[in-house]
């Protein structure tokens, strides 16, 4: 990467949007500009996990404005990611197609590991280096994130469901402030919190960190009122619950240091903070300045980097776990990406997606770890529902659907294959296994496939079929598995 090329995230949280633009030098970020807008998607949830009319036009209007400060970016400059509150909402796609829309960039729908992941490489890199053991905590709207660190490596990570909208709605509903409703959200918080200890114990780690937006409310509202700066005690969080219980309700809430946006929050987010220094019997908590979008600023880094990229990493970890044949992988591999270079153009977005179709070709036989019998269905299972650092929802389910359509009938992806793209690469795939049935790296430079819209077209060399008679029957046996399609495929081999 250039020095001075800019870089975007955006983190679409529960409680706020918020925009990040850095400029890349020698290895560092240096922050141009940051924009936050309070938008509270987290509490335009309905009971059925629905986000509201209201709440979605919200976020497409902050987008909108987004959009604009990010006109003349490329897409490799910026990273967007969404959080709990999209991960939960079951109309989520109704929100993210008009958001990529009007924003210009794909939106990332992060799991919970990959969230604490961006959190700590956002709060590592912006710590002084230091070997020292920490555990960050970030609590956000409608999660709450811990991770066990040392350097720019997270050993161990983890996501709550618990967070300061969440809790604000569910135990002070009516903003009332009283020592019983406390009570019963620390209760509540250390209900969901207690397994935590077994993952973070406080033997292995020496330092804590708390990044995010209820943490940095506490450390500036305890600063402004005489508590030491830089840090949130014990002492002063006790402080602050009995004020809260004080003043009594959320409208009558003014408090030196507190802004306005953190104010309908902050009950619920002081309960979760509070029930975590009692269950891991912290003395102080520092505030960390690194948060997600710097942990996605730095992303966008590695992987401009040879070998940086996460996402490269956890596929040879997930080919390691799963025992997939290496051999076999990186022949399929290898044909699946040479057939798609034949089909589609040399730009940009062809070579993510043959990235893409290389690391599901890699995985396609991770499923026979379970069992050999319906085995792509188990890989599309394992796609679907691992904690992969580096994905996001959609690349995970992409990936497992073209592993579940290697083989076999293809109705089962009769929606996915309106997609013209996704019909490639699957084609790509499905020729690849097909070639390499005998476990050897086939004679793939004499088979040569085109495409023009709705169709495909395989052709060999003269004498091929007389030398792979097996691959020449399969190849029969795969035009009639897209006869049952929308796409037309012929083969003609000689």
């Amino acid at each position: 990467m250039q020095n001075g090329t800019l870089l975007a995230a955006i983190d679409l949280g529960s409680n706020s949007f918020r925009l990040e633009i850095g400029r890349f030098h020698s290895g560092h970020i240096e922050r141009i500009e940051y924009l936050k807008e309070t938008v509270r998607q987290g509490s335009g949830l309905d009971e059925n996990k629905n986000l509201s009319q209201a709440a979605m036009e919200r976020g497409w209007e902050c987008l909108a404005r987004f959009a604009e400060r990010l006109h003349g970016f490329k897409k490799q400059q910026v990273r967007a990611v969404a959080t709990q509150t999209l991960r939960d909402a079951n109309n989520r796609e109704d929100f993210l197609k008009r958001a990529q829309s009007i924003l210009g960039f794909v939106i990332e729908v992060v799991s919970g590991h990959e969230e604490a992941r961006l959190i700590y490489q956002g709060v590592s890199r912006l710590l002084p280096q230091s070997d020292e053991k920490r555990l960050v905590v970030d609590i956000g709207g409608r999660s709450t994130e811990m991770i066990l660190g040392q350097g720019y490596t997270a050993h161990n990570m983890e996501s709550y469901r618990l967070g300061s909208v969440a809790w604000s709605t569910r135990y002070f509903p009516k903003g009332q402030f009283t020592a019983p409703a406390f009570r019963t959200a620390e209760v509540a918080a250390k209900a969901v919190l207690d397994q935590a200890l077994d993952s973070f114990p406080p033997s292995e780690w020496t330092v804590a960190y708390g990044s995010s937006g209820t943490v940095g409310a506490v450390a500036d509202v305890l600063a402004a009122n005489g508590w030491a700066s830089g840090v949130v005690t014990r002492s002063g969080l006790d402080w602050l619950v009995d004020r809260l219980i004080q003043i009594g309700n959320v409208d009558q809430l003014k408090l030196e240091g507190l802004k306005e946006d953190r104010r309908p929050v902050l009950g619920g987010g002081v309960s979760v903070l509070r029930a975590i220094f009692d269950l891991f019997d912290i003395q102080q908590l520092l505030p960390a300045q690194g948060a997600l979008r710097q942990g996605a600023l730095y992303d966008l880094i590695d992987r401009d980097t040879d070998g940086g990229d996460v996402r490269e990493r956890t596929v040879r970890w997930l080919a390691s776990r799963f025992s997939a044949d290496e051999a076999q992988a990186q022949r399929v591999s290898h044909v699946s990406t040479a057939l798609f270079a034949q089909i589609a153009a040399v730009d940009a977005q062809n070579e993510r997606y043959s990235q893409k179709l290389a690391w599901a070709a890699r995985l396609h036989e991770i499923g026979t770890h379970i069992s050999h019998e319906r085995s792509y269905h188990h890989g599309a299972y394992i796609l679907d529902n691992v904690d992969a650092p580096g994905f996001s929802f959609p690349e995970l389910h992409r990936m497992s659907q073209l592993v579940l359509g290697q083989r076999g009938k293809l109705r089962k992806l009769e929606q996915e294959l309106e997609d013209e793209l996704f019909a490639k690469q699957l084609m790509c795939l499905r020729l690849a296994v097909l070639l390499c049935h005998a476990r050897q790296m086939p004679e793939h430079e004499s088979v040569k496939l085109s495409f023009k819209p709705g169709a495909f077209k395989l052709s060999t060399n003269p004498g091929w079929a007389k030398r792979y008679p097996q691959s020449a029957w399969l190849l029969g046996e795969e035009v009639l598995a897209w006869q049952k399609t929308s796409w037309k495929f012929t083969a003609d081999v000689r």
